[in-house]
């Protein structure tokens, strides 16, 4: 900015502020939280899983990996969402068996 009203470099002229980047809150939507984050592990504590996840865990088990993602679009909708889903109920398997 050079202070004038109009051309390339136009505008007020400011400081910028050392090592502050502050991001929009577009760019931060969907972005888990730490309090969220708490918040699900403890309700999935309390509660449990649910009866599709289950039923995943159950098809891993023995090993029908491709039948649980199936299972995982079906219930979620998107094959992204379907692979996470599979990849957390193998997790919380791999911790049960520890």
């Amino acid at each position: 900015a050079s202070g004038m009203m109009e051309g390339m470099e136009k505008g007020h002229v400011v400081t910028k502020l050392e090592g502050v980047h502050k991001k929009a809150p577009s760019r931060r939507r969907g972005h888990l939280g730490k309090r969220t984050k708490f918040v699900r592990e403890l309700v999935q504590e309390v509660m449990g899983l649910a009866p599709y996840q289950k039923r995943i865990q159950e098809l891993l088990k023995v090993g029908r990996d491709k039948r649980a993602l199936k299972l995982a679009k079906k219930k979620l909708g998107t094959h992204g969402r379907a692979k996470r889903c599979r990849e957390n109920m193998a997790a919380l398997l791999r911790k049960a068996r520890k």
